[in-house]
């Protein structure tokens, strides 16, 4: 035990002497710190770049990423404000020419009935028209009638004849009745309304009372005359009876006289041809008889 306690004192001497001999080198260890910062330095260098490029990075895609959004937003906006500014598409009506009355040929379903022409004739219904219609022309189909000749016999062969004016007619508004009685079939068959211009008279209509699908109806003005024509299909009859053929017309205000109007009929039945006409004149002995 001594032995060992005296070989440590011994070298805890040895040592205290050897560190108060020494006497550090400072050029030594300040060479050693720079050589060791030196080969630190490329660390702490990629370090440093590293974080700048990465954060660059994400700078530069949220810049990119705002300026995109701020373009959409803006192109959506332009087109917006274009679509809004742009004005909505219009459609141009182009009126049409004037074309056949829709009541030209066919009878007024609810009208009163007129009075009975002179000479038996048959009521027809009359229906009051509130505008004036557009003055029917001719269809290409109908076939080219003159102005029938005027004839003041209301007789003839197997014809029988009347015109007058019906008595619902008023101070704007008239329909004119020619009625036919026929004793035979017609083989062929042409009435014309001849209605003179008094002043503002235009069409309103007309009707008939044979079947529509069997005549040739046409309107037009004809050296001062609205003239209504109805023309028997070929291939086609009128049956032995009375008929009923009527014009309607505007015209100026007031009472209008009837003085210059005027119908012509021809016919054919059993290779006979028969014509009547006459004018719309009163007729009250005629009636007093019928």
């Amino acid at each position: 035990m001594t032995m060992r306690r005296d070989v440590h004192d011994e070298l805890r001497a040895r040592l205290h002497e050897a560190a108060e001999a020494h006497e550090p080198n400072r050029e030594h260890m300040l060479a050693r710190i720079e050589r060791g910062m030196a080969s630190q330095e490329p660390d702490r260098r990629a370090h440093r770049a590293t974080r700048p490029m990465v954060w660059g990075w994400a700078r530069i895609v949220g810049a990119t990423a705002a300026v995109a959004s701020m373009l959409a937003l803006g192109g959506y906006a332009v087109a917006s404000a274009v679509k809004d500014d742009t004005p909505a598409q219009q459609t141009v009506a182009v009126s049409s020419p004037p074309v056949e009355s829709p009541e030209a040929t066919s009878r007024p379903p609810s009208s009163p009935d007129p009075s009975p022409s002179s000479g038996g004739g048959s009521k027809a219904p009359v229906k009051p028209s509130t505008t004036p219609a557009p003055t029917a022309k001719s269809s290409p189909s109908a076939p080219a009638v003159g102005l029938l000749p005027a004839n003041d016999d209301n007789e003839d062969g197997p014809l029988w004849s009347d015109g007058s004016v019906d008595p619902h007619s008023n101070d704007f508004w008239a329909q004119s009745n020619v009625t036919l009685k026929t004793s035979q079939a017609l083989t062929s068959l042409t009435v014309q309304l001849k209605i003179a211009q008094t002043g503002g008279v235009s069409t309103a209509g007309a009707w008939r009372s044979p079947p529509e699908d069997d005549f040739t109806f046409t309107v037009a003005e004809q050296d001062g005359f609205l003239v209504y024509t109805w023309v028997l299909k070929d291939g086609r009859t009128v049956a032995k009876g009375e008929w009923v053929f009527a014009g309607q017309y505007d015209h100026d205000r007031g009472g209008r006289n009837a003085k210059d109007d005027t119908y012509a009929i021809t016919a054919k039945s059993a290779g006979q041809q028969s014509s009547v006409g006459g004018d719309f004149a009163s007729h009250d002995d005629d009636d007093g008889d019928s």
